[in-house]
This record gives C-alpha cells, structure tokens and sequence, in this order.
C-alpha cells in the first residue's frame, strides 16, 4: 500500500516531486530529446542529493545578455515582445546547459499601465540605453504599520502597499477594512459604481490583455526550451522573511531603524511573514513542474548585519521558512548576493543534509565547500565583473579552479554569481566549455 503524502517523510516527498520533474510537462519531439532531457536533470538531481553525477551540471542565469546576445537592447525586448523568441532561440542554440525555463523579461507596456512605481527600467525612468533596471527602493510601509500587517496581512496589501507600490490601484487606500463588508454586498456594488473604481477595473483589463500578449510569447520560450531538452529549473520564488521587510516594506533605512527601536514589531512579523511565505510557496510548486524554489539574498549578507544581527534577525524566521517548504518535498535555491564569511557559513550548514542549494556570488567558494561540502549542494561562482573584464582564457581558467574545488564528491553545479547583460559572449562560451572539459567524474 501506498504511503499517503502525511506519512512521507521529506525526502520521500521530494523524491515524488523529482519523478514529476523528470518526467517532461509537455511530449518532446523525439526520443532523443527525451533522453537528453533526462539526462541532463539526473545530473541536477545527483547535484543537489551531493551524489555524484557523469559530470559537474551547469545553469546559466543570463538575464538581459539574452537580448544583446542577438543584437538588440534591453528596451528591444521589454517593449517588443516579437523579438523575444528569436533571442531565446538563439541563446539556447548557442549556450549549452543542463536546465533552462523562459527567458526573465517583464512586460513593460502591463508595468506602465499599471504605474509601477517599485522599479525603473529602460524608457521609464532610465534611459532607452541602460542595460538593467534598477529597484527603487522606498519606506512602502510606515514605521507606525507593524499592527496592521500582522492583524490583516490582505487587507493591508489590498489598502496600504498596493496603492503605493502600483499607481493604478491608488482607489484602493480610502475603503475601509474588506472585513466589514461581510454580509453587506450592496456596500461592496457602491463602491463599485465609484468613478475611480470604474476607472481602475478599465485599466485592468487593459492590463490583462497586453499580458496575455506577452505571456504567450513567454509560453512559446518555455515550450522552446523543452523542446530542446532543457528541463525546467523554477518552480516557485520566495524571498527571507528579513528580505521581505527590508526590500519591499521598510526599505534599508527603515528596516536598520527598526532594528533598534522597535526590534520586537519586527521579529514579531517576521515570524508571521515566515508561515505566510510557507503555504504560498507549496502553492507555486504543487502548480509547477520544478520542485527548485528560487530565493534572492540580499541584507543578510557581510556588508550588510554583522552575525550576531544575522542570528536574531534574519536566520530564524528564514530557517523556519526554508524547513517549511523542504518539508513538503521542495527544494529552495538560495541565491546569496554579495558574501558570507566563515561565521555565516557555518551556521547555514545545520540544516540538514542535501536539502538546499547555496548559489554564491562573491563567496570564498574554497571555503564554502569547506564548510558545506557536507551539507548541502553549492553552486556559483563566475561573476559578472570577471564576464566583463577578463579575457575567455582567464575565465576558462577560473570555471577549471572551481570545479577542481567545488565537485570533488559530487554536490556542485558551475553556474553564473549573478546576472548578466552585455558581456563578451566568448566568455560565457568558455564557462561552458569548461564544465565540458574539466566537469567529467
């Protein structure tokens, strides 16, 4: 008799998500797509186990080099979307790898409709030129709001950040609690007939229908990628309680001040952010192929808290996050910007064996396999500068040092430290000839 999801242990349960993964959502064109499609997410899923595949697997998170890689710009694809596919297209062909979802480009013209005020990007608010878009980063939630996210999370999404952070829905910050209009539905038809109301479900279905513009074109990436082989690698997102706060809420300036005069209103959210961003994230993943939970680290890095900081602000709630999702059979992959040292490193390494990746930017990667070559899958560490600045013999050189440090016992995947944009292409080129190379066990 089958066991039932409740009696599985964690890594039964994960084992039923790796079966769902390694078998394609969508039927391939051929049996030998179908095999190299396996083949190349056994060699992910021996990674992240820390068993030892054929060779090191590699990803490559190339962001907006996708678009310059075929000759267009960053503004190119973020307002058109037919030269998106091309673009994919071509860095697939070009690129070889053992995972690859749909190319990251938001859709500019739903960003603006809506008036999107937590971002710039190329021909809103930065110049047609620029290669990335920035975070504008801001106190979205007022230092005197603790109470009223903890008491009604929705209600203070739907009428306190939402409207500051999405022009469009500025209608929103005068209703009162959604809660008293339980059992009133004829309040709820009056607000309806407001003017700014009308006006707002106009400019979202405006919205709606250039997203559907858009998503199709990012449907037909993913299906270009299977087709291919390529295994999907996201399956859900979610950032660390701590992030949450300090990235979207408080802004840094805020988060640092409440660290200090009201540390208690923080820890206390961050508790209830933690058991939100559970249930969310088992959502995404129970809709997904992937198991692999994306995770961008920010504030809990060197340069931002020291240790002591880190152990009571921002570990435990992220490790009850991080334990949340895990045991439910996911996999979260932490993408930690910026550094860890030696004291951070050794406290991410209780957790228990082979259950999360550890992507590293600027990371001591000896080190990090040092401390974590017995705990947990690592991944990283070629960054942008050096795809920018060094030659394709220098950064060939470098991918050989890393695998020679990283793979021995299994547990490593060669992979970018962050995101790239107008690099030399003959760089990323010899990332990859390098895992070809020198990543055979």
């Amino acid at each position: 008799m089958e066991k039932q999801w409740s009696e599985m242990t964690w890594q039964e349960r994960r084992e039923e998500r790796f079966k769902k993964w390694l078998n394609p959502p969508a039927k391939l064109p051929n049996p030998a797509m179908e095999k190299l499609y396996k083949e190349r997410l056994t060699r992910m899923i021996k990674a992240i186990k820390m068993e030892i595949p054929d060779r090191v697997p590699m990803h490559l998170a190339a962001n907006s080099f996708v678009a310059y890689n075929n000759g267009y710009t960053l503004y190119d694809v973020l307002y058109d979307y037919s030269k998106i596919k091309p673009s994919w297209i071509k860095f697939l062909e070009e690129f070889e790898q053992d995972s690859a979802d749909a190319p990251g480009f938001f859709a500019a013209r739903v960003y603006e409709i809506l008036d999107y005020k937590v971002n710039a990007w190329p021909g809103h608010g930065l110049p047609k030129t620029s290669t990335l878009p920035n975070f504008v980063e801001k106190e979205y939630m007022q230092a005197d709001e603790y109470d009223l996210l903890m008491k009604d999370p929705f209600n203070f999404s739907l009428r306190k950040f939402t409207p500051r952070t999405w022009g469009a829905f500025e209608p929103f910050t005068g209703v009162p609690s959604f809660s008293s209009y339980s059992g009133l539905p004829e309040r709820l038809m009056m607000m309806c007939q407001d003017p700014n109301f009308k006006k707002l479900f106009k400019t979202i279905m405006e919205a709606s229908d250039e997203n559907v513009k858009h998503q199709k074109v990012m449907m037909e990436c993913a299906q270009e990628s299977l087709k291919r082989g390529f295994p999907p690698l996201m399956g859900g997102v979610m950032l660390a309680p701590f992030d949450t706060v300090a990235d979207m809420l408080r802004g840094t300036s805020g988060v640092v001040k409440d660290m200090f005069r009201q540390p208690q209103k923080l820890l206390e959210s961050l508790e209830i952010i933690a058991d939100n961003s559970i249930k969310s994230t088992v959502g995404m993943v129970n809709m997904a192929t992937s198991p692999i939970v994306f995770v961008p680290m920010h504030k809990g890095a060197d340069s931002f808290m020291s240790v002591p900081q880190f152990e009571k602000f921002y570990w435990p709630t992220f490790r009850k996050l991080i334990m949340g999702v895990v045991n439910e059979g996911c996999v979260p992959m932490m993408i930690i910007d910026g550094s860890y040292n030696e004291a951070r490193l050794k406290i991410i390494s209780e957790l228990p064996k082979s259950c999360v990746i550890w992507t590293m930017e600027k990371t001591d990667m000896a080190l990090a396999k040092k401390i974590l070559g017995n705990s947990a899958c690592i991944a990283g560490n070629v960054t942008a500068a050096m795809l920018y600045t060094q030659t394709p013999q220098q950064i060939k050189e470098y991918s050989r040092k890393l695998i020679e440090t990283c793979a021995p016992g299994g547990g490593y995947i060669l992979a970018l430290g962050s995101g790239i944009d107008k690099c030399n292409p003959a760089n990323l080129h010899a990332v990859v000839e390098a895992g070809l190379e020198y990543g055979k066990y």
